[in-house]
């Protein structure tokens, strides 16, 4: 058991260690879980409405924004995590956060401010990956 720390008592500590990988293994899971349902719940909104894909995005958006002014998406995301943080509910509450600490700190500017400020990192790794993928992919339109 070369995992085991060097203590007094040897079998306790190998239980503490095989404990803490069980956790991270369950918290994989866990988020596998989550995003899947995610997933599947808007795959069902996509099959069985006429919505089209962007107005469904903005609705994931939209309630993780809503979700998060009324205090539920942090006990979610804690609970589920990167299950819950990386899809589009996850941007809403981050959006949501942004806006309301920059509100917080600098008044009604921070309306304007806060989202963007909260969000530029991942609009802008969006940004740069989709171009990098347009130069090497070579897109095209539909016809």
């Amino acid at each position: 058991m070369q995992f085991c720390l060097k203590e007094d008592n040897l079998e306790s500590s190998c239980l503490a260690a095989f404990e803490r990988r069980s956790f991270k293994s369950m918290n994989y899971l866990l988020a596998f879980v989550v995003g899947g349902a995610i997933c599947v719940v808007v795959q069902i909104l996509m099959d069985n409405t006429k919505l089209l894909p962007g107005r469904i995005m903005v609705i994931l958006v939209c309630s993780g924004a809503l979700l998060s002014a009324l205090g539920l998406y942090e006990p979610f995301e804690k609970w589920a995590g990167s299950g819950a943080s990386v899809p589009l509910l996850g941007f809403g509450n981050t959006l949501f956060k942004g806006v309301k600490d920059a509100v917080d700190n600098e008044g009604f500017i921070g309306l304007y401010k806060g989202g963007f400020t909260a969000s530029a990192v991942g609009i802008s790794t969006a940004l740069l990956w989709g171009y990098i993928a347009s130069l090497v992919f070579k897109p095209k339109m539909k016809s």
